[in-house]
């Protein structure tokens, strides 16, 4: 049985994007062509991504993380994060993510406005 690529849940005019196991080119293709609908179809002013049960993610993951960010920032929005565990959080610091993007422990965190410590 196939798993669900990505689960998407709007709270206000934040956009959760729930990620899969795996983010890696077989599912990135999709996640943009849904996300570009859902930014065109709704007033987004933020993109959450949720890491909370993602273990792989390769070069088109960090595509996707960076395309969204700057399409936010050039309207104004934002683009930020949560629940990456060690070996995801790995590849999103060597990408220097946490310097262009909010980072939290928890979806709560990030309603709450509490962020990760930066590296």
């Amino acid at each position: 049985m196939m798993e669900p690529s990505f689960i998407y849940e709007a709270k206000g005019r934040t956009l959760v994007i729930h990620l899969p196991r795996e983010l890696d080119h077989h599912n990135c293709r999709n996640l943009k062509y849904e996300t570009d609908l859902l930014m065109a179809e709704n007033y987004i002013s933020r993109i959450l991504f949720d890491f909370t049960g993602t273990e792989f993610m390769d070069s088109s993951g960090i595509g996707i993380l960076l395309n969204r960010y700057k399409e936010m920032k050039a309207s104004g929005g934002k683009t930020c994060l949560y629940g990456a565990g060690p070996q995801v959080l790995r590849v999103l610091k060597i990408a220097g993510i946490p310097a262009l993007m909010e980072m939290y422990d928890s979806e709560e965190a990030a309603f709450g406005g509490q962020g990760v410590e930066k590296p």
